[in-house]
């Protein structure tokens, strides 16, 4: 099988790793792929966001499986892309519709699902530049500390945990006028909860699942 692994990552070097240790493994391309992968496989100096980039690099080099590691991708439908295209049905995709990809890269619509099928998850509120006025003000009524979270993706830098209602609300006020660009167009106020934080990983075709180890993502 000659695989095509998408992202430039330490997520990206354990998987190049790993994959290179499969007897079904014949070639492995990393896009763009860092020092680690470059072990393992060749790297190929491409941007995952760019679909017609991708899609030339896996008929190029006769990609039977792409596995991609980074959210964007996903959640501008790189999965949907492959799925419709004649050429690229036929390989075997690893990573979620950009349907799916809703639930990491909007933590509203997360939100949302979570509590329109009763998974417990905490209290919140969720606001635009429009309602800047009453997110202020809703502000003003929460017990610190206070959780601001940009709705989309963010690189890992859109939460912030504040102690102080004021600072919250600047940085509300910022945050809504373009700190983390497009993902802070929509911030979600949550409640804050104490506890250890874990992940917990499921493969899925959509039918039939594997549950992964849990792991602490920090």
């Amino acid at each position: 099988m000659r695989i095509l692994l998408l992202g430039s990552g330490g997520r990206e070097h354990a998987f190049a790793w790993k994959l290179s240790q499969s007897s079904q493994c014949k070639a492995l391309f990393t896009a763009p792929g860092n020092a680690g992968t470059s072990q393992y496989g060749t790297n190929l100096s491409l941007n995952p966001n760019d679909f017609s980039a991708v899609k030339s690099a896996a008929l190029e080099h006769q990609i039977d499986m792409v596995i991609c590691g980074p959210e964007e991708p996903l959640v501008r439908g790189l999965q949907d892309f492959f799925a419709t295209d004649e050429q690229l049905r036929q390989v075997l995709f690893v990573g979620p519709s950009q349907q799916g990809a809703r639930l990491e890269g909007s933590k509203a619509f997360a939100k949302a699902f979570m509590e329109e099928l009763d998974i417990p998850t905490a209290a919140y509120r969720e606001f635009t530049i429009e309602q800047l006025e009453d997110g202020l003000k809703y502000l003003e009524e929460q017990q610190p500390p206070i959780v601001l979270k940009a709705d989309g993706l963010a690189a890992g830098k859109g939460v912030l945990i504040l102690d102080d209602v004021r600072e919250a609300q600047e940085e509300f006020r910022v945050m809504l006028e373009g700190k983390f660009g497009e993902a802070s167009a929509t911030v979600v106020v949550e409640e804050f909860l104490s506890g250890i934080e874990f992940s917990v990983f499921v493969f899925t075709d959509g039918k039939d699942y594997q549950i992964l180890p849990v792991a602490k993502d920090y």
